[in-house]
């Protein structure tokens, strides 16, 4: 996860962000500035999980693409879930592209002190009250910082980051079984060799 992060480093420090601060990103209703915001969120929400109170000793573990089947259950871009997504965005961009130049350092160094220091059991509560295992929940924040990295590049007209390998791995392997649990394993099947036989974008989660 630090790696990753400090990957992405470069496009934060890109002139190219000032620069398009205020312009739409390739997502829709996204600003750049949103999404830099949002992107920002990737790492900065795993220390607002770990530093909350403990999950109840009872709650049930899930997985990193459980997680994800259920966030992404609610595909309506103008609803009130990917709202308060972007305005969350927004809200982590207040301070302008230096300011979130600087916090994206300074969360790199961070959580490379504090998931040092984390045991490999540790639970955290976190979005929808879900209860995941400290490294099932990175594999979400990988998700994340993988994907919009990219669409802040190319929302810049940059080249994207070089993750490392083990990033993009993460990332991919999580999609895939988002994938299969939301559309089966025929539909992934199919989607991957059998392009004719898609009807559904089984790949396409998000």
């Amino acid at each position: 996860m630090v790696q990753a992060v400090e990957a992405t480093i470069p496009l934060f420090a890109s002139g190219a962000l000032s620069t398009r601060w205020e312009e739409p990103s390739v997502l829709p209703h996204f600003s750049v500035r949103g999404l830099a915001g949002h992107l920002l969120r990737a790492p900065t929400v795993v220390e607002a999980y770990l530093d909350g109170p403990p999950p109840p000793a009872r709650a049930p573990l899930i997985t990193a693409a459980a997680y994800y089947v259920d966030a992404l259950s609610d595909s309506d871009i103008e609803g009130d879930a990917h709202t308060l997504v972007r305005a969350r965005g927004e809200e982590a961009a207040a301070g302008g592209p230096s300011v979130v130049a600087g916090e994206w350092e300074a969360a790199c160094e961070r959580l490379r002190s504090r998931l040092a220091t984390e045991p490999p059991n540790r639970r955290v509560q976190v979005y929808r009250n879900h209860v995941l295992l400290l490294d099932e929940y990175l594999r979400t924040r990988l998700v994340e910082l993988c994907v919009h990295a990219d669409d802040l590049a190319a929302s810049l007209g940059v080249a994207p980051p070089a993750l490392p390998e083990a990033a993009t791995e993460v990332a991919i392997a999580t999609l895939v079984e988002v994938a299969r649990q939301r559309r089966g394993d025929l539909a992934v099947l199919r989607a991957l060799t059998r392009r004719e036989r898609d009807d559904v974008e089984a790949l396409r989660v998000m």
